[in-house]
């Protein structure tokens, strides 16, 4: 029973489903699909395959999620930040033929899909917290840039050939200089993007919504299509999504294994922030392991479907919540209603403007751009911004697949610096304060004589093993009296590796041989553990270890005979 319970949450919510809740989830779904239609429709056009596929990636991961998912009110659909991931491997390797585009794109969903799933397994849940913030706004500004230069061309009613953001501003620049704009197009299109931002701030309007109807409705009854030249959707193919293994050619699996990766972390980054978000605002704990595990079911059933990538969506789920969902069940009802669209409605949206669809996927881009924060940042901690300008200058410059290369590099050289280069100390007593301090910040402090007590804020590991030495060696030899002993205050070191553990045998060894002795305070009982492990812990004596800085120096002060009041 339990197990069950944790595969597949979605039962335990129906077991405990009240009937209350259904008027609100029936609405809510409804509300959820005149939304879902469209903005699925321009994510699919913006990721590189038709535009039919991109309803078959919002019935699919609605139902899915509905049984694997643990949040209540989450929307899995198409996602703006995955558009340029997805496009970055669609584009060059399809050869402009549609299902080899949909072949590549269902495989990087099934590749994002599997990954999620093992992490989730491994319980490796916190996997993307390793990504700070400033890193995660650099990548997403770039990825916002990214999605809104790619749909400038539509916009402006031509196309280019896609050469990377910088270029490619190059190529639109030059397209609408040589005439190739079509001005009704782009009159449609900026007037569309106006509609949403202007009625965006208003959240019970609908205002995506009303600007894609206003945009279908003066296309299809000035016939524009025909007499202007503006491009258009043109009737759906009528039917469900069904089941097909994406077949890809095999010199391309390395591009979308690591397209799919890619995909797999932007996605759960953005699902854990909103799950978590939802979460506290509804009361409910949500596991962030069992949702990797629920963005990864998602995921490889729409691969499956003739999907692409999906993650959970800032956007709609705020639409579900204000209309009323209670449950998943909201979820169940908008993909029902997108499937009897595709069933029964295959030409309501045939004077539906490509113009219009690049404004929606515009807006979802101006939505993602994070410049407040970055003030704030710059003004606290400029380094932190300048990674983030190094991120955003990656992925513009490089291309969006190399530039989240570009971030969790980056992501991981930030976070061996603070342990490579941490904080360290040594210790005296000041007048009137308790305990032991800084002597740098407290020039007053009174140091023991003969002893020094140095303090190292960071776990010890091969990449500061020998920084470490150094620093307890120069800290001895600039104290001002002759060393007797040494304690390492080791209460903010939380963890030791084997490379550490051998220096400090070549410390104590070197120390012993100047007649200094090594001893250690406040060290946790989990990196005495390790040191029992390493077989050190009996090499030091377990008198060398002692609960507290006061301890220690008073056990100096008796053993050494030294009249040192503290």
């Amino acid at each position: 029973m339990r197990r069950w319970k944790r595969w597949l949450p979605g039962l335990q919510i129906l077991r405990e489903y009240q009937a209350a809740w259904f008027a609100g989830d029936l609405m809510a779904g409804l509300v959820l699909a005149t939304m879902l239609v469209p903005v699925g429709i321009a994510y699919a056009l913006a990721s590189g395959v038709p535009g039919i596929y991109g309803l078959y990636a919002t019935i699919v991961p609605l139902l899915v999620y509905a049984l694997f998912g643990p949040s209540r009110i989450l929307v899995m659909a198409p996602d703006s930040a995955l558009a340029p991931v997805i496009l970055a491997v669609v584009f060059p390797l399809s050869g402009g033929d549609p299902m080899r585009a949909v072949a590549l794109a269902s495989m990087m969903a099934v590749v994002a899909g599997l990954v999620c799933i093992l992490i989730g397994l491994l319980r490796l849940g916190f996997v993307t917290e390793l990504l700070s913030k400033p890193i995660r706004y650099g990548y997403m500004n770039g990825i916002a840039l990214t999605m809104l230069i790619s749909q400038l061309p539509k916009l402006f009613g031509f196309s280019i050939d896609g050469a990377g953001p910088l270029r490619d501003v190059v190529q639109i620049g030059k397209g609408i200089l040589g005439g190739k704009a079509n001005w009704t197009s782009f009159a449609v299109g900026a007037g569309t993007l106006a509609a949403i931002l202007l009625l965006k701030p208003y959240k019970r309007i609908p205002g995506l919504l009303l600007a894609v109807v206003a945009a279908t409705i003066v296309v299809g009854v000035w016939n524009l299509d025909a007499i202007a030249g503006v491009k258009v959707l043109g009737p759906l193919p009528q039917g469900l999504p069904t089941f097909a293994l994406p077949m890809i050619s095999f010199t391309h699996l390395d591009d979308v294994i690591i397209a799919g990766c890619a995909a797999a972390m932007v996605a759960f980054a953005d699902t854990s922030v909103l799950s978590r978000t939802y979460a506290a605002r509804m009361r409910t704990p949500v596991d962030p392991n069992q949702e990797m595990i629920g963005l990864g079911a998602v995921n490889l059933a729409t691969g499956l479907f003739q999907g692409f990538p999906i993650s959970s969506s800032s956007s709609r789920t705020p639409v579900a919540e204000a209309a009323g969902a209670k449950t998943q069940l909201a979820g169940v009802v908008g993909a029902i209603a997108v499937a009897l669209v595709l069933v029964f409605a295959g030409n309501l949206l045939k004077d539906l403007p490509s113009s219009a669809l690049a404004a929606v996927v515009i807006a979802a881009a101006i939505g993602l751009f994070e410049f407040a924060d970055l003030r704030r940042i710059f003004r606290i901690q400029q380094w932190e911004f300048w990674l983030s300008i190094v991120c955003f200058v990656g992925v513009a410059a490089f291309g969006v697949i190399p530039g989240i290369g570009i971030a969790i590099v980056i992501a991981i050289i930030e976070f061996l610096w603070d342990g490579w280069r941490p904080h360290y100390a040594v210790l005296g007593r000041v007048e009137g304060v308790r305990g032991y301090h800084d002597v740098t910040r407290y020039p007053a402090a009174r140091r023991v004589p003969g002893l020094v007590l140095f303090r190292w804020s960071a776990p010890l590991f091969f990449a500061n093993a020998e920084l470490f030495h150094q620093r307890v060696l120069e800290a001895i030899a600039e104290s001002p009296t002759p060393v007797r002993r040494i304690i390492i205050t080791a209460e903010p070191v939380t963890s030791i590796d084997v490379t550490s553990a051998d220096m400090l045998v070549e410390i104590e060894h070197s120390l012993t041989e100047s007649g200094i002795e090594l001893r250690f305070a406040e060290m946790k009982d989990p990196v005495k553990d390790k040191l029992k492990r390493f077989e050190l812990f009996d090499r030091f004596g377990a008198a060398d270890f002692y609960p507290t800085i006061g301890s220690a120096v008073d056990a100096y002060l008796k053993e050494h005979s030294v009249d040192w009041k503290p």
